[in-house]
Order: structure tokens, then sequence, then C-alpha cells
């Protein structure tokens, strides 16, 4: 027998604004917490070390590469700088010298191929010491 003939089945009925609320509440502490980085803008400090000053070794070639891409070795400027003009260039600078120490003094907007191609040069006239020059935080040139 059915004594709750007018009575109907109510379905449970799941209520979101209590759930609403706390996504809004973690989405809230989410904003505040987060840290957005940009990578868009790197910036790049060249190197700068503090040393004792170094007298010139003998067994030193000097390669400088300036902002336009211009390669010198030891203060001789090169008509080409593709990496077997370099190399050829080493080769003649270190001389009969046994095992020479590559200087490297790139300026500050050379492009990194450049110093690249020197240093693939280095390697392929079987010069394996390689150095870079750097400057002391105080003797920046302000001009």
């Amino acid at each position: 027998m059915n004594f709750q003939r007018g009575h109907g089945f109510d379905e449970p009925e799941i209520n979101l604004i209590p759930f609403i609320d706390v996504l809004l509440v973690i989405i809230i502490f989410l904003m505040l917490t987060t840290t957005y980085a940009k990578f868009s803008g790197l910036e790049i400090n060249l190197p700068t070390a503090e040393a004792s000053e170094q007298t010139e070794s003998p067994n030193e070639v000097e390669v400088a590469v300036s902002a336009a891409g211009q390669v010198s070795i030891d203060k001789t400027p090169l008509a080409a700088t593709d990496v077997r003009s370099i190399s050829e260039a080493l080769r003649r600078a270190a001389g009969g010298r046994t095992d020479p120490l590559i200087v490297i003094s790139a300026d500050a907007k050379a492009t990194h191929q450049s110093i690249i191609d020197i240093m693939q040069a280095a390697q392929m006239s079987g010069y394996p010491r390689i150095s870079f020059a750097t400057q002391s935080p105080g003797s920046e040139d302000r001009g």
C-alpha cells in the first residue's frame, strides 16, 4: 500500500553557487601570487673580471673583433672574415710558437657568429687554448 500518493520523489540537486564561489577565490589567489616573467626583453651584461694586471705573454695571439665584424690579428686587419682566412692568419701570426694562447677581444656589439668563426678557425689551426679578454668594472670607456 502506498500511503504517500500525492507526494512525488524529489530529485536531489547540486547547488553550484558555493562551488563557483570557491573557484573564484582560487582564481583570485592564483592571480595575486603568480609572478609574470618577460622573456622577450632578455638583458645580458658582458663579463667583467677583477684580476691583477698581466704582462703580455710572448705565446699569445691577440684577435680583436669590432662591432662591424672586422677581425684583426695582432693588430693587423684581415681583408676576409671567413673561417679559412682567419685560420690561415692565425697560423701566420703564431709562426713557430708551439701551442699559442688565442686571446679574443670582442666589442660588446660584435655578433656571436663572428666569435664562433674565430673559435672554429683556432680549432682548424690546431690551437685549442682560447681565452676571452675582459675589462675591470671601473675601466669601461665612457666617451
